[in-house]
């Protein structure tokens, strides 16, 4: 397995789940597929299953929220509308969008999920400096992969599935997790028995910006640069998921702290950024006749799921960059992973470890 923030001694406030993964929370899937070929392609799918692969489709209650737009998430009219979320979320790269989104419908029709029609979520960030982008690598069957390889387990991290292409404050990025369990509540202990998990695809930021446990790492390591500039500095797709009873916009206010996580790694949302999230949640309305009777926490009792997904989403992003390894791709440019002896010993300097 390739190393995580905590194997390198970094302590991150909050209690994290067993595998301190989105898979934390009961029920969800995900599955990677990588594409690494030749000396051009550097790409891949990554698929978040709500309810797994044996519940596919059944539906759950979510938000999204555009921290900065300069990306693309497909299905979000319809999510608004409905505060409804039935099927997989997908991440790949930029101008791969269309063919997964594509593919999610087909293999849901074969499956027998599709009633009708479907609106599948599928997000994006940019792989173009790594990865031949206009070759358009990522095909049918790579999204399927994704989707029948989803399990319950360890989440691979790093260089894998829609991130094995991206980078991080010009260092290597790509797919992050973490997770918090819900810290006990003295004043409403009934509400602390949830979990949160949350996975990112991080392809964003600058150097001079990147914090890791409040010291600013990026400024102490001005060299590892690749020798060309970036076409952009990239976005971050944030996927939250809880077992926590919330209703959808309960769900947008979960969505929208996945900023403040994203904040304390130091970005500034960029005007070429784009920060999109999702947040969803596993609870099962009670069946009464033929109604389906939704509970949710009340409003006021939200704090500590706030805390959870912020402190959740700035470990999943280190996660990532401390599993990414340094990639040669297309044209030969490199981007080097962020050299864990380095970062050890400027977080020893301001006394964080």
């Amino acid at each position: 397995m390739k190393p995580r923030a905590g194997d390198l001694g970094l302590v991150f406030e909050g209690i994290p789940g067993d595998l301190n993964a989105i898979t934390d929370v009961m029920g969800v899937e995900v599955g990677h597929c990588t594409l690494i070929e030749g000396e051009h392609v550097r790409t891949g799918v990554t698929a978040i299953l709500p309810h797994g692969l044996a519940r596919g489709f059944d539906a759950v209650p979510a938000a999204w929220f555009s921290f900065n737009g300069n990306g693309e998430m497909t299905g979000t009219a319809w999510l608004d509308e409905t505060g409804s979320l039935a099927g997989p979320i997908m991440l790949t790269n930029t101008h791969s969008v269309g063919i997964v989104r594509d593919t999610v419908i087909e293999w849901a029709n074969q499956k027998g999920w599709l009633e009708a029609w479907s609106l599948p979520v599928v997000a994006e960030t940019y792989d173009g400096f790594l990865n031949d982008i206009n070759g358009f690598h990522v095909k049918p069957e790579h999204a399927v992969t994704a989707l029948e390889n989803a399990s319950d387990g360890t989440v691979l991290e790093g260089n894998v599935g829609g991130g094995t292409g991206m980078i991080v404050s010009k260092f290597k990025g790509g797919i992050g997790s973490s997770s918090r369990k819900l810290e006990h509540n003295i004043f409403e202990p009934e509400f602390s028995d949830f979990t949160l998990g949350v996975l990112v695809q991080a392809n964003y930021g600058i150097r001079e910006d990147l914090t890791i446990l409040g010291v600013p790492v990026g400024k102490h390591i001005p060299d590892l640069m690749p020798l060309e500039p970036q076409i952009k500095d990239g976005s971050i797709i944030v996927v939250i998921a809880t077992d926590a009873p919330l209703l959808p916009h309960q769900l947008k206010r979960l969505a929208k702290r996945a900023g403040m996580g994203l904040a304390r790694t130091g970005s500034s949302a960029y005007n070429s950024s784009g920060d999109l999230f999702i947040a969803f949640s596993t609870a099962a309305p009670e069946k009464t006749g033929k109604l389906d009777l939704w509970k949710s926490l009340p409003e006021a009792s939200l704090d500590p799921l706030f805390r959870a997904v912020t402190r959740a989403t700035e470990e999943a992003i280190v996660n990532a960059l401390v599993a990414a390894e340094t990639m040669i791709g297309f044209n030969g440019r490199t981007v080097h992973a962020l050299p864990h002896d380095r970062l050890l010993e400027i977080l020893k300097t301001y006394n964080r470890i």
